[in-house]
């Protein structure tokens, strides 16, 4: 029989610490009235229980704590997180009961917690502790949202099987819901979250979340009162991110946030001061829901006040720059329309990290306790006089640089791209370099790369930085099939981007493949009935460990049968082959600035023709060699995430060139064909005799008609020979030209800008220009297999290939020199590590011709479409564009009309 009650109940809900302290007062006011008097003497002295105050218990030794009731935690550990003690001297009731209660309390495990007295003997006693845990989570289903979305709603309130499931986490979880779709203009949505207990798991639960959206609900017009100087139109304008229903509008859609509906009251006030009204404010506004219609209504009252002008502009406190010099970064002068943001944007632009303003003038160089603030000192009628006032401050210098996050990568691939390094003069323009280099390592998520400024000392001038970074993958595998030349074509392709040779013989290092030394290994394998083709790469990006020159190297293999696209059928007698070999060094230049790279590279490929006539060339059997020699600068400062870039550009200029043979070879290609070892002659005896009644035997040199002379300098030049030839070494120079711009216009709004330009020339006219490395434009730009080593530019809105010159009989030659010019605007529709999703519009014109001569850079084939781009670190870029081509491909006179184009793999 026990001889004491000792009683405490909690509804434990420790995942909202705000309402600790609330908790812990109301506990002890409970326990202070609940626990009850301690009854002393043996059974037979038992009489009717009495109540004590709380501060007059009794002493006992604590002997033991059981615990009673069903758990899954170990014993010892509850008795130890209570912070009782065997032997401990306790006062029942009093603090220490108290505490315990708290302390289980703080674990967040368990629903009830009541402490019982078992037996007292003597000054020892014996209390049982009966605990009830919460339950846990088993599953979870959520119904009333698109399949797509439930897990990530899942994964974002972290209902994960075996959670805590308590009151907290059912109202956090409903809350995050509801928010998460009035902010995508759902005001109504409604979310109920029921618990039932699972009949086979013990103390489990399954928990079912229903979501209501509703309809969502738009503005139906915004009316402003009280404005004269602008329209409404422009005020409405102002607003980013509230816009009333226009059908028109496709990047912003019409929604109601009410955080945001502050902060574009304030824009609207903003437009005011940027046109010189800087008195202008917002009276009052109102908000009106039609419930019948679904649909708010916004009015919102101004004035306007009078225009002002700037006066004028004094500096004060500055010594390192001269009033001149912060004069020009102002670019304001005395007698124009005052303009508040324009002045604020001057001094401190927050909206650019590397815009030229007064302030980063000082944090570039070292400043970066400095302060810039602009007071109006006098207002004269019309006109405002400004102190632009300068607090200098002491010289900053960086003390301590560290790197968190990155768990895969290792720490000296991220170190050797930092541009702020421990006792160099603090600078804002390295630190935001400093992102975008990180940004383009690939490895992490750029959008969460995060610098912290730690241990700022501005009596010691120093300051550490910490780069917060987040993993990302940068393996890539790529799995196409599809059908094309008559059959089945796939492609293997794995992309190991940040590898690691060194830890090759490294056991542990295989997980499954060792990585983290920023290494890139690439092979792929494509293959069909009638062609395979292997290739393996491998790029260094700090060839030796300390300076940042990029070593590649590349070797492929292919092989083509003849194959008849029209009865299917695949000659493996005849066959053509090419082997390449490739190395190449980059290295990135300080002048003009850090942003250059020089590249150069030797390459060799060997075409072997094994009775491979197919009119790609005019011989069957030979061979040709390519060695050439690229060298090419290029300039890229675009960022800060390379899929998505938002700002910079990028310009390349290269030149591919071989050795000129024609120089010190000794041939005259111009006589080839007079040659008598290159005259046409029969290959076999002629069943029937020529169109003059002679016999043809084999060996026989025979005219351009196929008849019997007697003589060499009679027969017609063989064209296989000859090219056999002048194709024997190639001979060639190839200068190729890209300039691609990216401008933020609107918000997440971005404008690419690209032009492309190629040429391929021939040292010796005689010798002509190679049918190889020649150019082919049209489509979507993706090459599968090429022999000849040419090159696929895009031209979306027509076929593959179709903008390319052709011989007579109407298969493509390729170009020998092609111009291409396209714009795009680009909005994201997320960013996210896991994937990035944008959309886009586009406008293209190219053209492509066979020589020089024929060139005209003005008469274009044109298109534009639509499109949308889906990049998965798994498997790279994947999209799909819809063109429409304006202009008649060649040999036809309607324009080509819509084209689809499936993108994998494509450059950003």
């Amino acid at each position: 029989m026990r001889l004491l009650l000792v009683i405490k109940k909690e509804n434990v809900d420790l995942e909202r610490p705000v309402n600790k302290l609330n908790n812990f007062l109301v506990l002890q006011k409970k326990i202070q009235i609940v626990l009850t008097l301690l009854l002393l003497g043996s059974f037979s002295q038992i009489k009717a229980q009495e109540r004590v105050p709380f501060d007059q218990g009794k002493k006992y030794i604590l002997a033991k704590v059981s615990v009673v009731g069903k758990i899954s935690f170990n014993e010892q550990t509850v008795v130890t997180f209570s912070g009782l003690q065997k032997g401990q001297e306790i006062t029942v009731p009093g603090e220490e009961i108290s505490s315990a209660i708290k302390k289980l309390g703080k674990l967040g495990l368990f629903d009830e917690i009541a402490f019982y007295v078992n037996k007292v003997e003597n000054d020892s006693i014996y209390l049982d502790l009966d605990i009830i845990e919460l339950p846990k989570l088993n599953e979870v289903k959520i119904v009333g949202v698109k399949k797509g979305k439930i897990e990530g709603l899942i994964k974002d309130n972290n209902l994960t099987k075996n959670k805590i499931v308590n009151e907290n986490l059912i109202t956090t979880t409903k809350n995050y819901i509801e928010n998460k779709y009035k902010k995508d203009g759902f005001y109504n949505t409604k979310v109920t979250i029921t618990t039932t207990p699972d009949t086979i798991a013990g103390n489990q639960v399954n928990m079912l979340v229903r979501v209501d959206k509703g309809d969502k609900v738009k503005i139906s017009n915004i009316d402003f009162i009280g404005n004269k100087q602008l329209t409404s139109s422009q005020l409405r304008a102002a607003m980013k991110d509230t816009k009333q229903k226009n059908f028109i509008r496709v990047f912003k859609a019409s929604k109601f946030i009410p955080e945001k509906y502050k902060t574009d009251l304030e824009k609207v006030v903003a437009a005011y001061k940027e046109k010189g009204y800087r008195d202008a404010r917002i009276i009052y506004d109102s908000v009106k829901y039609n419930k019948q219609k679904n649909m708010l209504a916004i009015k919102i009252n101004v004035e306007e006040g009078n225009k002002y002008y700037f006066g004028n502009i004094k500096f004060l406190g500055n010594t390192v720059y001269s009033d001149r010099l912060l004069n020009s970064y102002l670019g304001i002068k005395k007698g124009e329309t005052y303009n508040g943001v324009l002045l604020e944007k001057r001094i401190a632009d927050k909206s650019k990290p590397d815009a030229e303003d007064i302030t980063n003038l000082y944090q570039n160089n070292g400043y970066l306790f400095s302060n810039i603030n602009a007071v109006e000192v006098r207002t004269v009628n019309d006109t405002i006089d400004f102190e632009i006032r300068v607090t200098e401050g002491p010289i900053a210098y960086f003390n301590k640089i560290t790197v968190v996050g990155n768990d895969k990568t290792n720490d000296h691939v991220i170190y050797r791209e930092l541009r702020t390094k421990p006792g160099e003069k603090y600078s804002k323009e390295q630190l935001v370099r400093t992102i975008r280099e990180i940004g383009q390592l690939g490895f992490f998520d750029p959008e969460a790369i995060d610098p912290k400024f730690k241990n700022v000392d501005a009596a010691a001038g120093t300051v550490d930085i910490e780069y917060n970074v987040v993993e990302k993958g940068s393996s890539q595998v790529e799995l196409q099939g599809g059908y094309g030349g008559g059959g089945f074509i796939g492609t293997l392709g794995l992309s190991f981007n940040n590898f690691s040779a060194r830890k090759l013989f490294d056991k542990e290092a295989y997980k499954p493949l060792p990585m983290g030394d920023g290494q890139k290994v690439s092979l792929r394998l494509q293959g069909s009935t009638y062609f395979q083709t292997y290739s393996l790469s491998f790029s260094e990006p700090w060839f030796g460990g300390k300076k940042p020159v990029q070593f590649s190297s590349s070797i492929s293999y292919s092989k083509q049968f003849l194959n008849n696209f029209v009865t299917r059928t695949v000659d493996r007698s005849r066959s053509f082959n090419i082997f390449t070999v490739q190395v190449g060094l980059a290295k990135r230049l300080t002048v003009p600035d850090d942003y250059f790279v020089l590249s150069q590279s030797v390459s060799y490929q060997h075409y072997d023709l094994n009775n491979y006539n197919t009119g790609l060339f005019t011989f069957g059997n030979g061979a040709s060699r390519n060695l050439a020699y690229t060298i090419g600068i290029s300039r890229s400062n675009k960022g800060v995430n390379p899929i998505f870039p938002t700002y910079g550009s990028e310009f390349s200029i290269s030149a591919k060139i071989t050795p000129p043979y024609s120089l010190f070879n000794g041939i005259d290609y111009a006589d080839l064909g007079n040659q008598e070892e290159y005259k046409l002659r029969a290959t076999a005896d002629a069943t029937n005799g020529d169109a003059n009644g002679q016999m043809i035997k084999k060996g026989d040199y025979l005219d351009s008609n196929g008849n019997k002379v007697s003589t060499y300098q009679e027969a017609a030049a063989d064209p296989a020979k000859v090219d056999q030839k002048k194709y024997n070494w190639l001979e060639y120079y190839k200068i190729k030209f890209k300039g691609d711009w990216y401008t933020k216009v609107y918000g997440k709004l971005v404008l690419r800008t690209l032009t492309e330009f190629g040429f391929l020339g021939a040292y010796n006219q005689d010798r002509g220009v190679i049918p190889f490395e020649r150019f082919y434009l049209g489509g979507d730009g993706m090459a599968n297999y090429s022999m000849d080593g040419r090159e696929t530019i895009q031209l979306r809105g027509y076929p593959n290939n179709s903008l390319t010159p052709v011989n007579t009989n109407g298969d493509p030659i390729g170009a020998t020199i092609y111009n291409k010019f396209s714009m795009e605007l680009r909005y994201p529709i997320t960013l996210k590590q896991s994937a990035s999703i944008f959309v886009l519009s586009f406008l293209e014109a190219g053209s492509s011709y066979p020589t020089f001569k024929d060139y005209n850079p003005f008469d274009l084939s044109r298109s534009a479409g639509i499109g949308v781009r889906v990049f998965m670190p798994a498997f790279g870029m994947l999209g799909f564009d819809y063109g429409y081509g304006f202009d008649a491909l060649p040999g036809q006179t309607k324009a080509n009309g819509w084209e689809p184009h499936f993108i994998i793999g494509q450059q950003f």
